[in-house]
């Protein structure tokens, strides 16, 4: 039986009791998941390749069975569609190791009823998140009417945050970035690039609809078809006309092989140059709010027009000047000549997102402050960001905290958005990281590791109300926050294990849990509770 987009869309939306669209069903036969046919130019889905998909994806038996009953699945938000996990300004900038807003609402809500619980956070609390990261914790705060202080050891992290969280005039916002807009397609047209661009373009579309059609995937995935092998030979047939087009249009390719600076080393000149001129292009703008708004929107830009494979988004293994076989796509890719259509996409998209958060935000104070978490001194330090949020922190002190410290050994967070750093002039503390990629996972790291989350908590705690609670999102499979709690003169008297799905890296099929650790003040009382929840 074959079904139509729609039918088949209807028939899973019942089958897993969520919405699932059209667009979600195109997206399965892309990548290979589903079978298709096309019949009189529609597509067409088998019943049966729907059944066999979806019956193999029941994924709560699965990782129950690998990780243990105790998994609280109810926290895997396995219905929430993408939309929600990066709704609104959640998903101005990309961030790698941010969690979903879905679980700061769970813990801090106090009209969540998914489960029964004592609530921790009222409406008019101050909450802490001293490793701010995206500063998703201060936008849910917002949303939730609660106060929020952010420290991040980066200063750009702390730069991403504000900015989402800030308030704007949208009218001068949008104005401003068509101006720039303006410029920019008139800088281009002075070039070859949207010509060649176009010309490469529909040369790869008539390459790939011959020799990668819709069921290519789908044969790799069977193994009719050696995806490496096969990939190489036509990545090869096609820089032939790529070299050929490339000297057509005389397009300067050349990049420097031993360039310290990330802007040299990873953007073809031609990117280069509209960088630079739109990054002057905003300089010019007087209003402070707006030019801040749009550097934000100039960084997401850049970050999206690397030269790198469309694989290799989050690693950056080496820059890429020509046409390529890519991985994710299943077919031949080129690398981007122009920012133009992300900066106009970007700038639109930004501004519809700050105004929907703009109907759901607060009347409160949201703010990251920048430095080091083991030492800060937060009164000091809010009193010259927002005088008035500093002092109602110091009358009312923080009620507790919501946190993802950094995962030991797995990201480098200055190094991720090293084009800002470099552009925008930010200076860097990457020794002040706590658990970063480059001191790996070994036994010196991990002790590091948990002094330095340790000492985090026990700074802290001279800004807390007595009675705090203290929720922290880790992957700890060392098992080091015990021994983090203990240190900090901590206690943890709960914690709740959580599958981690919908994963964007290349290990999305990784079944691993992370836990959410409940810590309060170590004392009779709450070791006795401990004991009791444990």
């Amino acid at each position: 039986m074959l079904l139509t987009l729609k039918q088949a869309s209807q028939w899973a939306s019942e089958h897993l009791n969520k919405n699932v669209t059209p667009a979600n069903i195109t997206y399965l036969i892309q990548y290979g998941r589903i079978e298709s046919v096309v019949d009189n130019g529609s597509t067409l889905v088998p019943l049966q390749s729907l059944e066999d998909y979806y019956s193999l994806n029941r994924r709560e038996t699965r990782w129950k069975d690998a990780l243990g009953d105790d998994l609280n699945w109810t926290l895997s938000f396995e219905k929430v569609k993408e939309a929600e996990t990066t709704k609104h300004v959640h998903r101005l900038h990309p961030y790698k190791g941010k969690f979903i807003p879905q679980l700061v609402e769970y813990f801090l809500d106090a009209r969540t009823d998914s489960f029964k619980r004592e609530v921790y956070f009222q409406p008019g609390d101050i909450v802490l998140d001293p490793f701010c990261g995206s500063g998703t914790t201060l936008v849910q705060a917002s949303e939730l009417g609660m106060h929020a202080v952010g420290i991040d050891v980066s200063a750009f992290n702390a730069f991403i945050g504000n900015a989402k969280v800030a308030t704007y005039n949208l009218t001068h916002l949008y104005k401003e970035s068509q101006k720039i807009t303006v410029a920019l397609k008139n800088l281009v047209a002075t070039s070859k690039i949207l010509e060649f661009d176009a010309k490469l373009a529909e040369s790869l579309a008539a390459f790939n609809n011959q020799y990668f059609p819709v069921s290519f995937k789908r044969q790799v995935r069977s193994g009719e078809i050696d995806q490496k092998r096969y990939g190489t030979e036509k990545e090869a047939a096609f820089l032939e006309i790529y070299h050929k087009l490339v000297a057509e249009y005389q397009i300067d390719t050349q990049m420097p092989a031993d360039s310290a600076r990330f802007m040299k080393q990873w953007y073809l000149p031609g990117i280069r140059a509209e960088i630079d001129f739109v990054h002057n292009e905003i300089l010019k703008v007087e209003d402070a709010s707006t030019q801040k708004a749009l550097m934000l929107i100039l960084s997401r830009t850049i970050r999206s027009c690397r030269a790198t494979t469309h694989a290799d988004l989050g690693t950056l293994r080496k820059p890429v000047t020509t046409t390529y076989y890519c991985r994710k796509h299943g077919k031949v890719c080129k690398p981007l000549f122009s920012i133009l259509s992300w900066w106009d996409r970007y700038c639109k998209d930004s501004i519809q997102r700050w105004g929907e958060f703009r109907k759901l935000k607060t009347d409160t104070f949201q703010h990251c402050i920048t430095g080091d978490s083991r030492t800060i001194n937060i009164f000091a330090m809010l009193k010259h960001a927002n005088l008035q949020f500093a002092e109602l922190v110091q009358k009312q002190r923080i009620k507790g905290i919501f946190t993802s410290p950094p995962y030991v050994g797995l990201i480098n967070y200055h190094e991720q958005h090293a084009y800002a750093y470099d552009l925008f002039g930010f200076k860097r503390l990457d020794e002040l990281e706590i658990g970063p990629l480059f001191r790996g996972k070994g036994r010196e790291a991990r002790e590091s590791y948990i002094h330095g989350v340790a000492e985090v908590f026990k700074n802290c705690k001279r800004f807390l109300a007595d009675d705090y609670d203290i929720f922290v999102v880790a992957n700890d499979k060392f098992n080091m926050y015990p021994t983090i709690a203990e240190m900090a003169g901590m206690c943890i008297v709960n914690h709740h294990k959580r599958p981690v799905l919908n994963r964007t890296e290349k290990n999305r099929n990784m079944v691993y849990p992370e836990m959410i650790f409940h810590f309060k003040e170590k004392s009779k009382k709450s070791e006795q509770f401990a004991q009791v929840k444990i």
